[in-house]
């Protein structure tokens, strides 16, 4: 398996409110069960963030760490994502993961899909 390893870098990363929440929803699955970003066509805005567990990583996926949480993004998707943060907001108007993405020229109001 080739799967690369990185720590939180100028390429991705995670903050630490991103990082609990994964863990504490990881700890409710399956053991062996990963955390998957992917960016797919589609959405209002062109793209959208995928986020999703999964139970395999591919040759091409890279791990990012924050202390001891992982997730993965596959090659193609982190194109897209590079540079960007994982957030996960909590707050009155609602809980969600949040990803700031400075190569989208938009976003719709949802936030979940973007174009660039």
């Amino acid at each position: 398996m080739n799967t690369k390893i990185a720590e939180n870098t100028k390429q991705f990363s995670l903050t630490k409110n991103a990082a609990i929440r994964i863990k504490f929803l990881l700890d409710q699955e399956e053991k062996n069960c990963f955390f998957r970003l992917r960016v797919n066509g589609g959405g209002c805005s062109g793209f959208q963030y995928d986020f999703s567990f999964d139970k395999k990583k591919n040759n091409d996926d890279i791990i990012f760490k924050y202390n001891e949480t992982e997730i993965l993004i596959d090659e193609m998707s982190l194109s897209f994502l590079e540079g960007s943060s994982l957030e996960y907001i909590d707050d009155l108007s609602g809980s969600f993961f949040q990803v700031t993405n400075p190569n989208a020229s938009s976003s719709c109001g949802c936030g979940t899909s973007f174009s660039i």
